[in-house]
């Protein structure tokens, strides 16, 4: 006698086939908790200049927790506040050029805020076809109508915004983007939408910041846009400043929109205490130490350059990304692999991940590797790179 099926087991059998869809495909992800102590050496982290574990910041991020509590206790409108909030705010805006900040629990909430209340139904967004899977989802959540347009192409740009004459329009699109490491061409893009008219640049500075511009300020301070009344940056705190969170950097009539009208700030829990600490911090170090924003592109360039005069395919980075192709899917995956085997952490880009369907390895270029390290992670790389 059969045994009655348990219809409560029914309700998520679909992820049984979506599971074996992903491992036919070579495409399943998987969690590896690391060690508090690296047992690698990091070159596939975002903690671009290196400050994730500086006394200065784990000290300020604890103090912060002491003072403050575990947590912010609320949305930013009732409890979440706190004065390192505010402060950390002012410093933000200051160091970059802008005329007032907010801060968010992640760079990913603070995208969705800018795009969902900056856009609306009836007005348009323009969208870079390689921008961040953060700014695909604002757009989405915005319900303007959106225009993706190939990748760092102004001249689609200005054809789309030419398009829609007299239309409220967005133009949005990282500033150093994630898979490759190139920059976005920030003052074309700016100068198509003042063609235009109605149209504001909105510039995701994740890679950018602390990285780009004087002493780390971004790409838009090296591009001599930031602070302009038709821009607004959007970065996070959790690559160049080594902690958590995110922020939107803008006018201050536009920053006191999104405190009103952005749903990822309204509802959302506010950044913990020890990340406001640790950033603002960061943020202070950074000041005191401009040189690290060069040192960060003088490694990647050093990675770049060693890598391919041995023969392997890399992008030329503009800020402290390296890109470095694989011959497949399977290919980058073992590659990536081996270099661990091997004492190197490496990043592993493949599709569906990468919109382009090239596979590649992803490093990082960190400010405080050494010239040993640098030796060590390229002689890794040649040593178990496979055969294109």
């Amino acid at each position: 006698m059969s045994q009655a099926v348990d219809p409560r087991r029914l309700a998520f059998d679909w992820t049984d086939a979506e599971a074996r869809r992903r491992a036919d495909a070579g495409l399943v992800r998987t969690l590896r908790p690391r060690a508090a102590e690296p047992d690698v050496l990091d070159l596939a982290s975002n903690d671009y200049l290196g400050l994730t574990h500086r006394p200065e910041v784990t000290q300020a991020a604890a103090e912060a927790a002491l003072r403050w509590g575990g947590g912010s206790t609320g949305s930013r409108l009732v409890t979440g506040t706190t004065r390192l909030h505010t402060r950390l705010e002012q410093e933000l805006a200051e160091f970059c050029g802008f005329e007032a900040a907010l801060v968010f629990s992640s760079g990913y909430t603070a995208n969705l805020a800018a795009l969902t209340a900056l856009g609306a139904h009836g007005s348009l967004t323009i969208s870079d076809a390689a921008n961040h899977a953060s700014i695909v989802d604002g757009c989405r959540l915005s319900r303007a109508e959106t225009a993706v347009v190939p990748h760092t192409d102004p001249e689609a740009v200005r054809k789309t915004l030419d398009a829609h004459p007299g239309r409220r329009a967005l133009v949005v699109s990282d500033s150093v983007f994630s898979v490759d490491g190139d920059k976005a061409p920030l003052a074309e893009l700016a100068a198509a939408c003042r063609a235009h008219g109605p149209a504001a640049l909105v510039v995701d500075d994740a890679h950018g910041f602390g990285v780009l511009g004087e002493g780390g300020r971004g790409a838009l301070h090296a591009a001599g846009l930031a602070g302009d009344p038709d821009v607004v940056a959007t970065l996070t705190l959790s690559k160049s400043l080594g902690s958590q969170g995110g922020a939107v950097l803008g006018p201050a009539r536009v920053i006191e929109h999104l405190v009103n009208a952005a749903r990822t700030f309204i509802f959302d829990t506010g950044l913990a205490p020890a990340a406001a600490g640790a950033a603002l911090a960061s943020l202070r170090l950074i000041r005191a130490e401009p040189g690290l924003a060069e040192r960060a592109r003088t490694v990647a360039a050093t990675l770049h350059g060693r890598l391919t005069a041995s023969g392997l395919t890399s992008a030329r980075p503009d800020a402290a990304v390296v890109s470095v192709r694989a011959p497949s899917p399977d290919a980058a995956l073992r590659w990536a692999a081996d270099c661990r085997e091997q004492g190197l952490g490496v990043g592993c880009f493949r599709p569906p991940s990468v919109p382009d369907g090239i596979s590649r390895l992803r490093l990082t270029a960190r400010a405080d590797l050494t010239d040993a390290q640098i030796d060590e992670a390229v002689a890794t790389i040649l040593r178990t790179a496979p055969e294109a």
